[in-house]
């Protein structure tokens, strides 16, 4: 499987921790990043201005062919349904396997340089989240902590998230913050909700915040602030 290409921001202060942030479905790591860096908080900060010892880290997913929109597409894997994701489960198999390993390599070699996993959080929004929430949860290594966007769970579950395909790694231990507006035209809520109860079922310290508006995206300032303070207290020097 090829590399995956990654878009960096590099911290503007003696770097400290690294945030692998993955983009969604038909976007692309650098334009992902630069729509995202226009986000604010309540005080007006930008999160590069706020976390300025942090290394930013956006991989690109590959290049695929979309059977229902009949075109290719930047996807982390393919999908029939973004608001219906277990239906034809069987079609999203072999480009989140490729996917997951990519993000993996990355996580890896990102640990290394820093120093620790302990100093890396993954996020994503939408279709990258439900890749970084496998990869870092298979990983092995607990991280600093998960940021999920407007997402879902990439395979059905019931009272506990079934990650058979992979095997569970041991980063069960991981702080979560999942973010969704009730809003969100793309991704239901319900499904997002359903990916906190999932994580929950298998034990994790999930924190959900739901907004009454912010569509298939982040929420603002409100969303960015609760981003901030999960940050701040899983990163050890906030």
């Amino acid at each position: 499987m090829p590399t995956l290409s990654i878009h960096v921001v590099s911290p503007t202060a003696t770097h400290t921790h690294t945030i692998i942030f993955l983009h969604g479905r038909g976007s692309n790591a650098k334009e992902f990043a630069s729509e995202f860096f226009e986000s604010q908080a309540s005080d007006d900060r930008f999160l590069t201005d706020i976390f300025p010892s942090y290394k930013w880290v956006f991989p690109c997913a590959a290049i695929r062919y979309a059977g229902n929109e009949q075109e290719e597409m930047h996807q982390w894997f393919d999908i029939a349904s973004v608001r219906e994701p277990h239906h034809r489960p069987e079609i999203q198999l072999e480009g989140l396997r490729e996917s997951v390993q990519g993000i993996r390599d990355i996580i890896g070699k990102e640990a290394e340089e820093i120093g620790g996993y302990e100093k890396l959080f993954v996020a994503g929004i939408s279709q990258g989240c439900a890749t970084g929430i496998i990869a870092a949860l298979t990983e092995g290594n607990q991280l600093a902590g998960f940021i999920g966007i407007s997402s879902w769970l990439p395979f059905p579950v019931s009272k506990k998230l079934h990650l058979e395909v992979y095997g569970l790694g041991t980063a069960v231990q991981m702080p979560v913050l999942l973010e969704h507006a009730e809003d969100d035209g793309v991704v239901p809520i319900v499904n997002g909700r359903e990916l906190s109860e999932g994580l929950r079922g298998i034990g994790m310290k999930v924190k959900w915040k739901k907004y009454v508006n912010g569509g298939h995206w982040v929420n603002e300032p409100e969303g960015i602030d609760d981003m901030v303070s999960f940050m701040k207290r899983y990163d050890k020097i906030g």
